[in-house]
């Protein structure tokens, strides 16, 4: 087992934003976690990154207890954040975007490994080496913090809202490089709203409402469920 939580709240001063989440997680899969905007899918991701602590409950990775340890030891890990809104630094250069990810100094030689790995991915990102950051275009952008995340060669990728505020060509565009990406090794873990793209992605999902998890199971089986057809696929 890759990842396990168990029955873990989290608490923003006196809100519960989780309410005893269960989760597990495989070696080399790809889970999706739904919900609507507010739903604690950004808090779950944050608490596995380390950037929150709960106040009960357990997470283990790899059988080791991280629940307490800080980001960068977690970091260090293995478990990298792709975080919402790419959080990128706008000023600094593709290629300085890149070597920000890079998990601690390496040889040349490795980064350069690392650097052709991420340009198969994402061959624009190559096009765009010395330009800032902040002048490419949305999808761009999140191919670059995808980019920079696997510069850290992640056992673990963490994904926030990958496809927020993307045009539908180019969420078809990154979910596909995102399936390669968990094809070669990668295991993944999605935060998402838009339910129908994710479903036809991951091999299970765990649907958030209200800080509570209310359905799990493999995506075909929530892909029929009459309540995310309802909410979520607009059935």
């Amino acid at each position: 087992m890759l990842l396990e939580i168990k029955n873990v709240t989290v608490r923003y001063e006196r809100i519960e934003a989780l309410k005893s989440v269960s989760l597990r997680l495989n070696e080399g899969s790809m889970i999706a976690i739904l919900g609507a905007n507010g739903a604690g899918k950004s808090t779950l991701i944050k608490t596995i990154s380390g950037l929150k602590h709960p106040i009960r409950g357990e997470i283990c990775f790899f059988n080791q207890r991280i629940d307490r340890l800080s980001p960068q030891k977690i970091f260090a890990l293995g478990i990298v954040q792709v975080p919402e809104n790419r959080k990128l630094f706008p000023r600094m250069s593709v290629l300085e975007n890149l070597f920000m990810g890079a998990r601690a100094l390496k040889k040349k030689s490795v980064l350069k490994e690392e650097l052709e790995g991420v340009y198969e991915y994402f061959p624009i990102l190559k096009q765009r080496l010395n330009q800032q950051a902040g002048t490419l275009s949305g999808g761009e952008q999140q191919m670059l913090a995808i980019g920079r995340a696997l510069m850290a060669n992640p056992k673990l990728m963490l994904l926030d809202e990958p496809s927020l505020g993307l045009a539908p060509i180019m969420v078809e565009e990154l979910f596909h490089i995102l399936n390669k990406i968990n094809t070669s090794g990668t295991t993944t873990l999605l935060a998402e709203q838009n339910a129908l793209k994710a479903l036809q992605l991951v091999e299970g999902a765990y649907v958030l409402e209200t800080g509570m998890i209310t359905i799990s199971g493999i995506a075909e089986d929530v892909a029929k469920d009459k309540m995310i057809i309802e909410a979520y696929l607009g059935g």
